[in-house]
């Protein structure tokens, strides 16, 4: 993509200079009406081939086939209840910590009182709404960022490459 956006650059600098330079023009072909047809064919021709790889990885990465795991994530005013769905009745809501109670070397407005547990190179499916107003369920080191809407059923997957603490936050202004 670079290497046609270059070429493309490279010939519109070209013909720039030389209508700049040059002082005999021809001006039937400054008003041809099959140049200005090609001019805005071909860019959407190229865009068109540019765009149709992207799509199709695009929509290669969102389908999983067979999830590890699935996890439903309800977003609520001030905290987020999950519950794994695989198992029967494991369910718990989760309450950021109050700066009050934190320990020496807690972050601040990252620490929750009850944490998600989830495997390493196992793929998960998260399945996210909302039960009262829009929000976001979003984990930076992971990649992942989805709307919560009420009503509405999204769906992410992830997969963690590495044991460790990842933190959510919140990443937009929520509310209805």
């Amino acid at each position: 993509t670079l290497m046609i956006v270059f070429l493309i650059s490279s010939l519109v600098l070209y013909l720039i200079s030389l209508m700049l330079t040059t002082e005999l023009t021809h001006t039937s072909t400054m008003d041809a009406q099959e140049v200005e047809t090609v001019w805005t064919i071909l860019p959407a021709v190229i865009l068109i081939f540019i765009a149709l790889p992207s799509l199709r990885i695009l929509y290669m990465m969102d389908e999983i086939t067979t999830p590890s795991l699935t996890l439903k994530t309800m977003g609520h005013q001030w905290y987020w209840s999950y519950e794994y769905t695989d198992y029967e009745s494991l369910c718990f809501d989760s309450y950021m910590t109050p700066p009050l109670e934190l320990d020496p070397g807690e972050l601040r407005m990252l620490e929750v009182d009850n944490r998600v547990v989830l495997p390493t190179e196992m793929s998960i499916r998260m399945l996210i709404s909302s039960e009262d107003v829009l929000h976001s369920w979003t984990v930076p080191s992971l990649g992942v960022k989805t709307d919560a809407i009420p009503g509405r059923l999204n769906q992410a997957t992830l997969m963690t490459s590495r044991p460790g603490i990842y933190y959510g936050q919140c990443s937009e202004i929520c509310g209805a």
